[in-house]
């Protein structure tokens, strides 16, 4: 099984990510056991990834596995930055379809689907 706890924050208040890892992911089990009872009993290992981790291993700035925060200053026209919204960069002919481009990562395919849109949209211009 995976969990996948989407708002942990990349620099913590107290500590830091190597000292307190064991102890998120065990409040994370504590959260998920009020809606499944017997979950402490079947786990039998478990890794913990840490947004630092994400950082580390996977060179994603801040950890952010969406390519940047899902907040309201950074969606439409603000993703991934202003100027860059609607898929186009400036450079003709290049256009951006990750997770990094509205409305954000996830296992949907809409970034991608948008992008090719607004090539097609381009194409039927020239």
């Amino acid at each position: 099984m995976s969990i996948h706890v989407q708002y942990a924050p990349h620099r913590l208040r107290e500590g830091d990510w190597n000292a307190r890892r064991e102890e998120f992911g065990d409040k994370v089990i504590d959260l998920l056991s009020s809606y499944a009872p017997n979950i402490k009993d079947l786990i039998v290992a478990r890794q913990i990834i840490t947004p630092l981790d994400l950082e580390e291993t996977c060179g994603l700035s801040g950890g952010h596995i969406h390519h940047g925060e899902q907040s309201l200053d950074q969606f439409f026209t603000f993703r991934p930055l202003i100027g860059w919204a609607q898929y186009r960069t400036p450079i003709k002919g290049l256009y951006l379809c990750g997770a990094g481009t509205h409305p954000g990562g996830g296992v949907t395919g809409v970034p991608g689907a948008n992008a090719a849109r607004e090539i097609i949209r381009d194409l039927k211009q020239r």
